[in-house]
C-alpha cells in the first residue's frame, strides 16, 4: 500500500451523499459523483435510495432538481438508531435545520 492511500472511510456511499447534499441541497447528481468518487449513476442510485428512505425530497426548479433534508429520521442501523440523522450530519456541517417540504 502506497504512502497516503485511503482504503476505507467511516462514511459509507450513501453518508457521502448525503453530506453533499446536506451542504448544498442544489448540487447537482455530476458533482455528487465527483465529490464522491464515484459514477454519475452511482451517485443517482443513492440519491434515489435516499429518496425512498425518507431522508431527503427531490423537487424539480426549472432544470435542476434541488434537495431537501428531513433531518429527523433515524440512522438505520441497530447501534444508532437512538439517533437522528441530523445529529450526525450537524457535526460535520454545523446545525441542520429540517427543510422537508410538505403537500
Amino acid at each position: 500500500m502506497a504512502t497516503g492511500e485511503v482504503t476505507w472511510t467511516f462514511l459509507t456511499n450513501h453518508g457521502h451523499v448525503l453530506l453533499c447534499i446536506a451542504r448544498d441541497p442544489r448540487m447537482r447528481g455530476r458533482d455528487i459523483a465527483a465529490q464522491v468518487g464515484i459514477t454519475e449513476r452511482a451517485a443517482q442510485s443513492l440519491i434515489a435510495d435516499l429518496v425512498e428512505a425518507g431522508y431527503i425530497t427531490r423537487s424539480r426548479e426549472g432544470r435542476r432538481n434541488r434537495y431537501a433534508l428531513n433531518p429527523t429520521i433515524p440512522l438505520r442501523h441497530p447501534l444508532e438508531q437512538a439517533h437522528q440523522v441530523g445529529e450526525l450530519l450537524s457535526v460535520l456541517t454545523g446545525p441542520i435545520r429540517p427543510s422537508v417540504r410538505t403537500g
